[in-house]
């Protein structure tokens, strides 16, 4: 459940316009809460669908943080 409300109370945040989705501490919350909700469908109750939707969201979110470290390092390719 802490996985879950990680990625509600990030997704509310952006929809309400109090936290930058394109920001790290979005994406940082987005990736926790998506790795939570992973690590509790690996070993509880495994469910195809779900883990193909939160390994995409921890892709996504990982995606997003390596293309904000890669713009700190000055490189905009």
């Amino acid at each position: 459940m802490a996985g879950v409300l990680l990625i509600l109370a990030a997704y509310a945040a952006a929809a309400l316009g109090r936290l930058n989705p394109e920001r790290a501490l979005s994406l940082s919350a987005n990736l926790a809460g998506a790795s939570l909700i992973l690590m509790s469908l690996l070993t509880e109750r495994f469910n195809l669908a779900a883990t193909a939707m939160e390994g995409s969201w921890a892709l996504v979110s990982l995606g997003g943080l390596l293309r904000l470290a890669w713009k700190r390092l000055g490189r905009n390719d």
